[in-house]
């Protein structure tokens, strides 16, 4: 009868402990507003040999934004160096967005008065760093993506 309660309370124990929740992973929104700090740019042909590009930004261009809205809406505006006027920023024209950020972390940004919408994932996001993968699948002997690592400005 002994052994009968311990193997009961064993198996209660074990029920326990598999019904527990592991620690769930945190989620981040990627709702809000990010600057991009850097790109890298990959090219790799079909035949091999590829290569992969690190530009950091300047000061000029990390004054760009990026605003992800509740609701899949947003905006981007992006922010260069002007050739003519050293030390001087050219700011561009807010281009509008809507997005489709899906559970795997895919995404599509589709701009206002484009016809195919940039596809990619979300390869990192946490509270303060987006990294963000757009795949360039037009010439299906090359593959292109362009990775761009934002911060969040905290508003």
């Amino acid at each position: 009868m002994k052994k009968l309660a311990l193997l009961f309370a064993g198996l209660s124990l074990l029920s326990i402990s598999a019904c527990k929740d592991d620690d769930a992973e945190q989620v981040f929104p990627l709702a809000g507003t990010w600057s991009p700090i850097k790109e890298v740019r990959t090219t790799i042909p079909a035949s091999g040999g590829g290569v992969s590009d690190e530009i950091t930004y300047t000061d000029c261009e990390k004054a760009s934004r990026w605003v992800f809205n509740e609701g899949s809406t947003g905006k981007r505006k992006d922010s260069d160096d002007d050739p003519v006027n050293a030390g001087q920023c050219i700011v561009s024209p807010d281009r509008t967005f809507t997005y489709i950020y899906n559970e795997d972390k895919s995404i599509q940004i589709k701009y206002m008065g484009t016809v195919e919408p940039d596809k990619g994932k979300v390869t990192l996001l946490n509270e303060t760093t987006l990294n963000l993968a757009i795949e360039d699948k037009t010439d299906p002997t090359v593959y292109k993506s362009v990775t761009y690592t934002m911060k969040r400005i905290s508003q």
